[in-house]
């Protein structure tokens, strides 16, 4: 009997090649380190449209609760795009975070030394090495609240809910204190109370939980200014914890910080082990099937998942430095310069097994 179940949700168009190489670097870090791993696949996205006419089919759900953990690719394409909004692929990876109940989004945004180059940002603002990690609460906010349309005075209009209950933003603020224990000790809390009922309930809910971790910073910074500061001045911040909406936006926008948004992983976790670790990049249906999507986001995704669901730190590192060794002499094409080997998907998973 293997040590853990994996479940693998290939997802869509790039999806299936970049999850093979992650699990052939996972395959390889079961060698070196002797824990062993079982496989098991399921439909999510735009293929479970295909084959079960839902983007997320009961089966899914119930092979994923089963797992220690899961791993996903990417879903959606232009295939689906005609389609009413709950029946989209994108439909089924709200359904699964929610089914799993995986509450904590947690993207870490890093840039490896020899792709400073590749982000925009003068490398006199970034300094040393960025390591950012963002904590977005995954499951409330306005992607889960009451939404409608309605006429007013004979005009079409429409409206979304913003709701978080003191429980939601508990569970959030303890996950990014947690972090922020085991980093720097410093956490930024992001909102909009000047305007937002929900964002004062927010920021009364985080410091009240800060009396538990006397030894972490807490500041607070109102979104539009975190936006503006993550560019002007990175390195100030360490741990990020915010709202849902707040998190998509200020996570994609950490993400071209460090240069490539295919360099970046993702873990959406629960209250207990099991997890779900994605790149945080799309399905990318204009190169599927070419063989030449970059797989390192993926990979980067099972190091954590090898960090916060199954215990094996050493084992997380190892990919990680593999990682790195590999970008000193070798790139895909989305992040290749000129004087280095550029390499293929297949390519790239197999190098870093090799480095591995």
């Amino acid at each position: 009997m293997a040590d853990y179940k994996i479940t693998l949700l290939k997802g869509d168009g790039i999806g299936p090649e970049i999850v093979n190489q992650a699990v052939k670097v996972l395959d390889a870090a079961c060698d070196k380190f002797g824990f062993t791993v079982e496989y098991d696949e399921a439909l999510l996205g735009g293929c479970a449209i295909d084959a079960a006419g839902v983007p997320l089919p009961d089966e899914t759900i119930a092979k994923c609760k089963a797992s220690d953990s899961v791993i996903l690719g990417a879903v959606g394409g232009p295939k689906w795009d005609t389609l009413p909004g709950n029946q989209r692929p994108e439909a089924g990876l709200l359904g699964i975070r929610g089914a799993l109940g995986l509450f904590a989004n947690l993207r870490p945004s890093v840039i490896f030394g020899s792709l400073k180059s590749a982000s925009p940002i003068k490398d006199e603002i970034i300094g040393g090495n960025l390591d950012i990690m963002i904590v977005r609460e995954l499951t409330g906010g306005i992607y889960f609240g009451e939404r409608g349309r309605k006429e007013v005075n004979s005009i079409p209009a429409a409206w979304d809910t913003e709701m978080y209950s003191t429980e939601e933003v508990e569970r959030i603020a303890r996950v990014a204190f947690d972090l922020a224990m085991k980093r720097n000790k410093k956490l930024t809390s992001v909102d909009k109370a000047n305007v937002l009922e929900s964002s004062r309930l927010w920021r009364e809910t985080v410091i009240k939980v800060s009396e538990e971790y006397p030894e972490v910073e807490l500041n607070h910074m109102y979104v539009d200014n975190c936006a503006m500061q993550l560019v002007r001045n990175p390195r100030q911040f360490d741990v990020i914890v915010t709202s849902n909406i707040f998190g998509d936006i200020l996570s994609d926008e950490a993400s071209m910080i460090a240069g490539s948004i295919g360099m970046l992983a993702s873990a959406s976790l629960s209250g207990g082990k099991l997890g779900l670790y994605e790149p945080i990049h799309g399905s990318a249906p204009d190169i599927a099937g070419l063989g030449i999507a970059n797989p390192l986001a993926t990979i980067l995704s099972v190091a954590m998942m090898l960090r916060y669901s199954l215990d094996r730190p050493q084992a997380a590192d190892a990919i990680e430095a593999a990682v790195a060794k590999v970008l000193e002499t070798h790139r895909t094409s989305d992040i290749y310069e000129e004087g280095l080997i550029k390499v293929s998907c297949e390519e790239m998973g197999d190098l870093v097994c090799k480095a591995l």
